[in-house]
């Protein structure tokens, strides 16, 4: 357990190393924090700090640089603290770019990396909702032109996905009703995912005079759902990793841009936790994967009414201003749990 004095020592730090990326030595401390103590007490305390393992010396500076455990404790101390506010303004602002930008669920979460980017200063990360336990409360075949007819799946969160299908011949609006009131019966109130396993089955044998009907309507439910349930990622700001100095090096720099392109590994960081609610922050080795050893990812969960669906975050150096980002993430938390009740009210 940390005293008093060793955690003020150790907060100006990190709060030094994060501004200015450089070793950090006690004559810095004395002369921009007020510690209250001598230069060669702040020394003394250093050393306890390091010996602990919250502190690592380069081996070319006498300064001081933060360790994996000293962000983690600086980090639980700020969600200890409540120190994450909201910045309403600053939160209607992003809302309203938005709203007035994103008219499709993809371009929202698109659009909310690109900004949270711009914003933070990082490369941001979003992945697409993941809504297969949404149940699904309608299915309406609606006749367009001649031989084209409309299928409209309909989930229990106002969620809407459709499609057009070409038929081989014209089929009637009583007997398209007929087919929607049927398949109605047979497929309402399941999850999505349940509805896969359900297709598969030979439930559609009672009717048989719409067989050639259903046999072209089946797939493009199955197509619908696969799309529904494919996981899209979404990043931004990738080249911002060249504008810290840990990335001078070009290789270092390489690869951690080919593990942001690479979409299977996002997807196994973004959903290596399960999608509780709040932010979840993973500090340099605590990452599952090598290339990152040196980041901090940090993220936080969107919600649909009740249900937590996806999830959006930052990932950078270690050296990240954890305070900035937490507060700019609850601000797109709100915003996207917002905007979805919103755009899904109106479909």
């Amino acid at each position: 357990m940390l005293d008093e004095r060793k955690i003020r020592v150790l907060c100006a730090i990190i709060d030094s190393y994060i501004r200015v990326a450089e070793p950090i030595g006690s004559r810095t401390l004395s002369k921009e924090y007020d510690l209250g103590v001598s230069s060669a007490t702040i020394r003394n305390e250093m050393s306890d700090l390091e010996n602990l393992g919250y502190l690592n010396k380069p081996y070319t500076s006498s300064g001081r640089v933060p360790s994996d455990k000293a962000y983690r404790f600086y980090v639980n101390k700020i969600i200890n603290a409540e120190e994450i506010r909201m910045d309403i303004e600053k939160k209607e602002e992003i809302k309203k770019i938005l709203t007035r930008e994103s008219r499709e669920i993809d371009q929202l979460i698109q659009n909310s990396a690109k900004i949270l980017s711009a914003i933070t200063s990082y490369t941001a990360l979003a992945i697409s909702p993941q809504i297969k336990k949404i149940r699904l409360k309608h299915i309406q075949l609606v006749p367009l032109y001649d031989k084209e007819i409309l299928v409209i799946l309909v989930g229990d969160s106002g969620i809407v996905n459709n499609t057009m299908l070409r038929m081989d011949k014209s089929i009637s609006s009583d007997q398209l009703n007929q087919i929607s009131n049927f398949l109605n019966k047979k497929l309402k109130e399941f999850t999505i995912d349940g509805l896969e396993d359900l297709i598969k089955d030979d439930i559609f044998k009672d009717m048989y005079k719409f067989k050639e009907t259903i046999d072209s309507v089946i797939p493009i439910i199955s197509k619908l759902l696969e799309d529904i349930n494919d996981i899209e990622v979404y990043a931004d700001g990738v080249t911002k990793i060249f504008d810290f100095p840990e990335y001078r090096d070009t290789d270092k720099a390489k690869s951690f841009i080919s593990f942001i392109e690479d979409k299977e590994q996002l997807i196994n960081v973004l959903l290596n936790d399960p999608l509780n609610n709040g932010i979840e922050i993973t500090i340099g080795d605590e990452n599952i994967y090598d290339t990152i050893k040196d980041c901090s990812l940090i993220t936080t969960t969107y919600k649909l009414g009740d249900m937590t669906i996806g999830k959006i975050g930052v990932i950078g150096p270690t050296r990240m201003d954890y305070l900035m980002v937490m507060n700019s993430l609850k601000l797109f938390s709100s915003n996207l749990t917002e905007i979805f009740d919103m755009l899904l009210s109106q479909w």
